[in-house]
This record gives structure tokens, C-alpha cells and sequence, in this order.
């Protein structure tokens, strides 16, 4: 497994950082993840916009960076969804006519089409790489949205068989990841909170594309889990993924799950013995900044299932939508909590 740490419980965050209200407008945005380009949202524009997003890009990383968080990202300011952005930049993907589908929940959403073969057409968050490498001397992380994920916010009207369409996903991803292996990310991250709402599915195809999106790379690799955004999904009760121990068979060298706000059972954690886990010890739900004595018990707690040198304490998931002094204030506890386990080792 590529080495990641010098340290021992190394702090990192998911991938998103709270965009300044200044930059995009949440009303506009929406209620819900946008699956196709939400243009009108940014405040800034176009000829401004570029010039405002490395502006509060570079806030984002002075926030992590003073937080003391040791592995960062530049945020994603610059995107309007995790995985909006990526994947209306393939060949074959149309979010001009978008369709609208219903998900297993009954909700409707506004999906891009799949009009056409899925192929890599250009690097898409090469230069976001780049400038996050040229403004931190920290380790980095980019993150991608993940094949099975990407598979299932479409409206497929091309592949007669949805498995070959995950697999013309991963091999994109691929395309893009070795990009930004070459710009100089430290870490590659593929955001797959999808597996979890078709464990079916996943146990079909998420580990081959999975594998076929990461083949090659050499920096270390990541995937992440969760059980949606704290402010969009609400109180949550599942305390089990039910589509987990698959991923100890990806060539992935880290696992990301949500933990805090659903309060996982980290007996789980026994089925990734070959994993590093990025864990949420930040609850993204509780509106009250969490303690450093409440970080580092959550962190010890999770010691009892996986030696600290595999164990890498991080938020729940993306911080979005929090407000930025509450992002700060709990990056802050969370490099605080796990300062205290540390010297404890």
C-alpha cells in the first residue's frame, strides 16, 4: 500500500469546503445535489468568475491550512455539485435537453441524458490541481465522482446493458485520474455514496469499475461512502453500510465512511482489514461545534477496531453547506482531537 502519512492519525477532510455566499447562491442551487450544470447559481459574472473563484479557493485552503488539517483539497469551490461538473464534461453525456427521473425514494430529479458512447474528452479539474499544488506545501487531495455513482444520476438511453455504461464511466475517470496523477495531486479520491442506495448493484459491478477507474495510478488512492449531506438528508438511522466489505477486494488504498452522525458501528471496520480508513469523527448534523475531548473519544473508540496507523480522522463528508465559521470551528476540533489521541500513543 503507497504510504500517505508521516504521521500517525493524520487529519483530512472529504473533498468540499463552504462556498462564500459572495461567490454562489444557494437558493438558486436548490434544496437538492444538482446533477446537471447549475450555471445561474454563481453570483460572479462570467467574465469575473474564474478570477473569484481562485479568490475564495484560496480562502478555503488558508481555513484548512490555519484549522490544522495535514492532507487538504482545494475545496471543490469551483463546482456546483461533487459530481455535476465531471460528468456533463464526457462525450456522450447531454445537460442541455435533460430528462427527468424518479428515484427509489419517489423523488423526481433533473438528470443529464445519455445520448452516446461515454468517453473522456479532456481534463476536466487538471487546473484546479494545479492550483492548489502552486498555494499549499500540505499534501493534497482531488476528488472524482465514481463510475457506479455517475451510472446511476443519468437517464441512460444508449447502453442496453447498464453495466457496460458503469464501465465506459470508469475507464473516463481513469482517463481524468492519471491527469491528475501527472498535475501533481497527492491523493485521488472517487466519491461513491451510490453503492449504498443499490447494494445490489454494487455487489454486480462496483468493484470491477471501481478497480478499472483506479487502474495504473501510483499516488494513493481513495474511495468514499456516506449516507448523504447532514443538511439534505437529515437525522439518520442506518448504523450499518450495507455494501462495505466488498471494498476490501478494490486496489484502493483508502476507505472513506461516514460515522459520527449515524453513529456507525465500528465493528464494520473489521472488513477493511487491508484498508486505511478515513473516518468521520465530525458530525456535519449537529449544529454545536464538537469538543476536542469529544473528537478524541470518538477517535478511540475506533482504535479498538483499527491500529492508528491505518486510522486517518476526518468529517463525515463534504462541508459544503455549513456555514463557514461552523467549518472552521469544527476542522479546528477535529486537528485539536486528534492531537490529544496522538500524544496518547
Amino acid at each position: 500500500m503507497a504510504g500517505i502519512s508521516d504521521n500517525r492519525l493524520a487529519t483530512t477532510v472529504v473533498g468540499s469546503y463552504p462556498q462564500p455566499s459572495w461567490l454562489i447562491d444557494q437558493q438558486v442551487l436548490g434544496s437538492s445535489v444538482p446533477r446537471v450544470r447549475v450555471r445561474g447559481a454563481w453570483s460572479i459574472p462570467a467574465q469575473h468568475l474564474q478570477e473569484a473563484q481562485d479568490d475564495a479557493t484560496l480562502l478555503a485552503i488558508g481555513e484548512m491550512e490555519r484549522a490544522g488539517i495535514d492532507i487538504i483539497t482545494d475545496g471543490e469551490i469551483r463546482r456546483e455539485s461533487y459530481s455535476n461538473r465531471f460528468a456533463t464534461a464526457l462525450d456522450g453525456f447531454d445537460d442541455e435537453h435533460p430528462a427527468t427521473i424518479r428515484t427509489r425514494a419517489g423523488k423526481t430529479r433533473t438528470v443529464p441524458r445519455v445520448i452516446g458512447p461515454v468517453r473522456w474528452r479532456e481534463p476536466v479539474e487538471v487546473d484546479d490541481v494545479a492550483f492548489l499544488r502552486r498555494h499549499t506545501e500540505r499534501r493534497t487531495k482531488i476528488t472524482l465522482p465514481g463510475p457506479f455513482t455517475m451510472a446511476q444520476q443519468a437517464a441512460n438511453e444508449v447502453y442496453d446493458d447498464v453495466d457496460e455504461l458503469v464501465m465506459d464511466l470508469a475507464a473516463a475517470v481513469n482517463r481524468e485520474a492519471h491527469a491528475l496523477q501527472a498535475a501533481g495531486a497527492d491523493v485521488i479520491q472517487l466519491d461513491e455514496p451510490w453503492v449504498r442506495n443499490d447494494p445490489e448493484g454494487a455487489r454486480r459491478i462496483a468493484v470491477p469499475a471501481i478497480n478499472r477507474a483506479l487502474e495504473g495510478l501510483t499516488v494513493v488512492t481513495a474511495v468514499h461512502l456516506c449516507f448523504g449531506y447532514a443538511a439534505l438528508a437529515g437525522p439518520k438511522s442506518a448504523h450499518r453500510y450495507e455494501f462495505l466489505g466488498e471494498l476490501d477486494d478494490t486496489i484502493a488504498d483508502q476507505i472513506s465512511l461516514e460515522a459520527a452522525q449515524p453513529q456507525l458501528d465500528l465493528g464494520q471496520l473489521s472488513e477493511l482489514g487491508s484498508k486505511m480508513i478515513m473516518l468521520g469523527v465530525i458530525d456535519l448534523g449537529d449544529p454545536d461545534v464538537e469538543t476536542p475531548e469529544r473528537v478524541a473519544h470518538r477517535i478511540r473508540a475506533a482504535l479498538a477496531h483499527v491500529p492508528a496507523d491505518r486510522l486517518l480522522p476526518a468529517p463525515d463528508c463534504g462541508m459544503k453547506y455549513l456555514p463557514r465559521a461552523r467549518a472552521f470551528a469544527k476542522l479546528q476540533a477535529l486537528s485539536a482531537g486528534a492531537a490529544l489521541v496522538r500524544a496518547e500513543l
